[in-house]
């Protein structure tokens, strides 16, 4: 839902994917160029359940040189230098989210009704209303029946809206997660994302702390495990056939599959490539590299201080991470640390989740 669509192409598609839309409220945006440095000594601090310690490190953020896939909003590479932090081993859970829930009384933002006034505060002027019976509370699911494609750019033949999908209902309302405890929630939206981080005394990682964790110990790879890309398979599931029609499953798994189903990186993280795509804090501007400064040393940067997507002006994106179980080579090919997509704050899907992050001053605030 989130490829190649074009600024003028506002179909009934484009409705759809607001059909979850609410008013959205975040952290404040303000002082986006790095965060707060933090030297606090983490050694009387232990890894919370579930986390492992990212150490401080400088490392190439962006495309390499020998990466055939990379865009242009991934280049040009730089150096950035991150602060240590910790991050989740895995994607936060439906057994995770689920605790959430059932402490806060939480209701999704796929869960809630639909108001039309806010909806088409974020399409073009005059946009008409759909029909009422399309304006119900679901998500967009992966079409896994779509058998022949015509224009690969019409990501609609392979995207459909489910009415009654939500996180409890990843594939419609007959469906269930139960004995599913160890998936990555879904259908999750960035607002839903920031409640669950509130409620857990955690964040979303920026888009240089998430590429500093799926490097691990190394520091200049193409993906978390080095720089082989017929390892892909081993390491990640992803989507192997031909998309969107015949998945293969060489790597195990059809659709979505369970945490740590596939070997972890260098720190102990699983899934940083594959399976679900992952939310960070950074607004995506897809010319956010190309106006950055590199003339002084860049440090904790936090990403641009707005927005910018040619192909969706009207909506406020951040940037996802490291593909899911839909990425080929041949579609977006994002199983690459430096890839990136956007999404709208108010939009989920199928195949989108998060993980959390914290520092050791988070952390401390809480003893």
């Amino acid at each position: 839902m989130h490829y190649q669509n074009r600024t003028n192409q506002f179909t009934y598609f484009s409705i759809i994917l607001l059909l979850f839309s609410t008013v959205y409220s975040c952290k404040n945006q303000e002082g986006k160029t790095s965060l707060e440095s933090e030297t606090k000594p983490i050694s009387k601090i232990e890894a919370p359940e579930g986390m492992v310690w990212v150490e401080t490190k400088t490392f190439l953020q962006g495309a390499k040189d020998a990466d055939q896939y990379a865009m242009p909003r991934e280049k040009p590479a730089h150096w950035v230098t991150v602060d240590g932090f910790f991050i989740d081993i895995t994607e936060v859970t439906n057994k995770q989210f689920k605790a959430f829930v059932e402490a806060t009384n939480y209701i999704t933002i796929a869960e809630r009704e639909i108001d039309w006034e806010e909806i088409k505060k974020e399409l073009p002027p005059n946009t008409p209303k759909p029909h009422d019976s399309i304006l119900q509370p679901g998500s967009l699911i992966f079409n896994k029946s779509v058998n022949a494609v015509v224009n690969m750019e019409n990501y609609g033949q392979w995207w459909t809206w489910r009415t009654g999908a939500n996180w409890r209902h990843p594939d419609g309302p007959n469906s269930t997660i139960e004995g599913q405890d160890d998936y990555p929630v879904v259908h999750v939206a960035y607002q839903d994302a920031i409640a669950y981080c509130e409620w857990a005394n955690r964040r979303l990682p920026t888009e240089a702390e998430w590429e500093s964790a799926a490097q691990g110990k190394n520091t200049n790879t193409i993906f978390t495990w080095g720089n082989d890309a017929a390892k892909l398979d081993a390491n990640a599931n992803t989507w192997q056939g031909v998309f969107p029609t015949n998945n293969e499953s060489q790597d195990g798994f059809e659709f979505i599959s369970p945490v740590k189903s596939y070997p972890a990186n260098s720190i102990g993280l699983y899934d940083m490539a594959g399976n679900v795509w992952e939310m960070t804090s950074d607004f995506f501007n897809v010319k956010y590299y190309s106006e950055l400064d590199t003339s002084q040393p860049i440090v904790n940067p936090k990403g641009p201080d707005t927005h910018f997507n040619p192909n969706n002006p009207y909506q406020v994106e951040h940037v996802m991470k490291g593909g899911s179980f839909l990425c080929h080579a041949s579609y977006c090919a994002s199983f690459r640390i430096s890839a990136k997509m956007g999404v709208s704050v108010d939009s989920g899907s199928d195949h989108m989740g998060f993980r959390t992050v914290a520092t050791s001053k988070m952390l401390a605030s809480k003893e």
